[in-house]
């Protein structure tokens, strides 16, 4: 009997391998892709936007970096210069403005130097150096600007001459297979996805710093409202 279910069993099991090892037979190898294989098939123009992502990397840090220390500021800063100036030591508040490196110091230490001279005359000399610190803030942001706006166009231009030298290969080979046609594309269109996520990676990094900006902006401008205010306290 137990030969018997032996038997049965035997030719299932052989059908059932048979049947693995069709599938494994007929089943498509898998293919890996090397990023810096498929870079370099993009063409010439992945030289300059390569250069492109650099100087985005680049400046974007050397700016948040900067921006980053110009926002950094005591919260203690604008109560210790009230309480100089309640107590009429004008030069200990300039000293402290003067040693601490921030535009909202600087800021201050203007309005310091103009005390005594009209409200309105105060406040201009702080507003021009107020639109100087930001003007320093947003130096090398049209990098950016420039880089999220040209890199894209790069990529489509990389595409279009990749496109040109197909057909052209086409026309003089003779040689019109999908597999040839599909290659060529493929090929062709990395320029236009490394151009593509070059410019949103300083489009994304240009609005980050500008976001930046702006808080340290509010800072300065916190920061000038209060000091007109300790200046116009001690009248009321």
């Amino acid at each position: 009997m137990n030969w018997f279910f032996l038997q049965v069993t035997n030719p299932a099991t052989s059908v059932a391998d048979s049947l693995k090892n069709v599938m494994a037979n007929n089943t498509p190898a898998e293919h890996s892709m090397n990023v810096m294989q498929l870079l370099m098939n993009g063409g010439p123009l992945m030289i300059p936007l390569g250069l492109l992502l650099v100087i985005a990397v680049f400046f974007f840090f050397e700016r948040l970096i900067a921006i980053r220390k110009a926002s950094n500021i005591d919260p203690n800063f604008m109560n210790i210069i009230r309480d100089n100036i309640f107590s009429n030591n004008i030069s200990a508040a300039r000293s402290m403005a003067k040693n601490t490196p921030n535009p909202v110091a600087r800021m201050i230490d203007k309005g310091l130097q103009r005390i005594g001279k009209p409200i309105d005359a105060i406040e201009k000399s702080m507003e021009n150096v107020g639109k100087l610190e930001i003007y320093k803030m947003e130096r090398n942001l049209p990098v950016l600007s420039l880089v999220y706006g040209i890199a894209p166009m790069f990529g489509f231009l990389g595409t279009i001459f990749g496109m040109l030298q197909l057909f052209y290969n086409i026309n003089t080979s003779g040689e019109f297979t999908p597999a040839n046609i599909a290659g060529g594309i493929y090929t062709k269109m990395i320029t236009s996805a490394s151009g593509l996520i070059i410019g949103l990676l300083a489009y994304v990094g240009y609005n980050f710093l500008n976001a930046q900006i702006d808080k340290t902006v509010n800072k300065m401008e916190s920061a000038s409202a209060e000091f007109i205010d300790i200046l116009q306290e001690p009248t009321r």
